[in-house]
């Protein structure tokens, strides 16, 4: 049975093309980081970025040269999308990708996440074995089949995903469209659409439809009967949310999974007409079986983890964004606050406040209002600074925040030098006061 599912041999088309789209998009996001100002203002403009804690080895180049790694990046995209030295580029642009991510936690985003998994997953199949530059200059790679699991290991990943961003949407702010009218309401200016997206139905809509949608779109694209209906609820949910939320290429891509639900043959006879069809009915058994399933069972319980480590952290993870990231928590909330910070000379007592605007950008202002993390790491910054000129200080902040349109409420202890902690990985940070939201 388990041979069955991971070792039958099925057509390739869809990998193939899901390949094409996805190095095109790959391609797309680098330049476009380029020419849209993103590497101008999250990785050259400010003086300093927030990467991941405790990679703070990992740093963006300095002066324009975060221009050429993207361009590079974005030339890795190409050849995956090409075919053309599959393996190592597609490995390259994971590790740059990867790296560019880690190395800045401004413009978080889940569907820079993804494309980390995405990417790496991609790495490991055989995708360049058929309508690539590879298997042209190659002709012996040549294939027209796959491994089932080829196809699962998406199917798998896509419904942890959906399951967890519906789970994360049933909580009182969202269930009572506090947030989706907060989201529509931020769109009023929007042109042409912006007057339809106050209607009241719309909230409902995004409020409900997304929970559904979450929840249900797997099983639907699964099930030949809805299959159709659903990929159809897709293209509406995907654009709606690429016109409205500009969200980049996630709905692209979202939509290009829908390639390994529909049978293999209709991929084959719009996108490949001239590639011969697989049809036949083998099982061929690997001698990496035992490889396969360690590694891709471990994968997917650090993934269903991940999402649930939240409740082991004492508090409301939309007070503390203790265990938001990696967790599929998408667009759930939204957040304010107004920070104030002041730096002590130990030795003279000598108080001094800190000019924000001296330091970061506006966009990390924001961050260091809202963000525990971000607080302690801009709490660290300042102690270095001061400590490369000769000053043992201490750092306080007094910072208040405001979830979902309710009051201002403290979220730093005031009192507590926050230069002299510790950052907790697993596990709750005791310098935050204690949220006055429902659980």
């Amino acid at each position: 049975m388990l041979n069955q599912f991971l070792f039958k041999q099925i057509d390739n088309s869809s990998l193939l093309v899901f390949r094409i789209i996805f190095g095109l998009l790959c391609f797309l996001e680098s330049v476009g980081a380029i020419f849209t100002g993103w590497v101008d203002y999250t990785l050259i403009d400010p003086k300093f970025t927030f990467n991941f804690i405790g990679l703070d080895f990992i740093q963006p180049l300095p002066g324009n040269w975060m221009y050429l790694y993207y361009t590079v990046m974005g030339v890795f995209g190409l050849f995956i999308m090409l075919g053309y030295k599959y393996k190592a580029s597609v490995i390259a642009f994971t590790l740059m990708w990867t790296s560019t991510y880690l190395m800045q936690k401004a413009s978080y985003n889940n569907h820079y996440y993804l494309l980390i998994l995405l990417s790496s997953i991609m790495a490991f199949l055989p995708a360049n074995k058929y309508a690539s530059l590879d298997a042209k200059l190659n002709p012996s790679i040549k294939k027209i089949a796959m491994p089932s699991w080829c196809k699962w290991v998406f199917v798998i990943q896509l419904f942890i995903l959906y399951t967890y961003g519906s789970i994360a949407k049933m909580y009182p702010d969202w269930l009572d469209l506090t947030v989706p009218k907060n989201l529509m309401l931020a769109k009023a200016n929007y042109p042409i659409i912006g007057e339809a997206l106050q209607h009241w139905l719309v909230p409902y809509l995004v409020g409900y439809g997304g929970i559904l949608y979450d929840g249900l779109i797997i099983p639907l694209l699964l099930f030949k009967p809805t299959r159709k209906l659903a990929f159809l609820g897709s293209i509406f949910f995907h654009l709606f949310n690429s016109i409205v939320f500009g969200v980049g290429i996630f709905p692209y891509l979202a939509l290009a999974f829908s390639l390994f639900f529909f049978e293999p043959k209709i991929i084959r006879n719009i996108f490949l007409k001239k590639k011969t069809f697989y049809d036949k009915a083998e099982v061929k058994p690997q001698t990496y079986k035992p490889i396969l399933i360690g590694i891709t069972s471990v994968y997917f319980i650090i993934q269903i983890i991940l999402p649930i480590r939240q409740h082991a952290i004492d508090d409301n993870v939309l007070w503390t964004e203790e265990g938001h990231r990696l967790s599929w928590r998408m667009m759930l909330r939204s957040k304010s606050g107004i920070a104030t910070y002041k730096v002590v000379d130990k030795n003279t007592n000598k108080t001094t406040k800190v000019n924000l605007d001296d330091y970061l950008s506006k966009k990390q202002k924001r961050m260091i209002a809202t963000k525990p993390d971000v607080i302690w790491q801009f709490c660290q910054h300042l102690k270095a600074e001061y400590k490369a000129k000769g000053q043992d200080v201490s750092v306080f902040v007094d910072c208040k925040i405001s979830v979902n349109g309710r009051p201002y409420k403290t979220l730093v202890n005031p009192k507590i030098d926050i230069a002299a902690v510790k950052w907790n990985t697993f596990s709750h940070s005791e310098w935050l006061l204690p949220s006055q939201l429902d659980k």
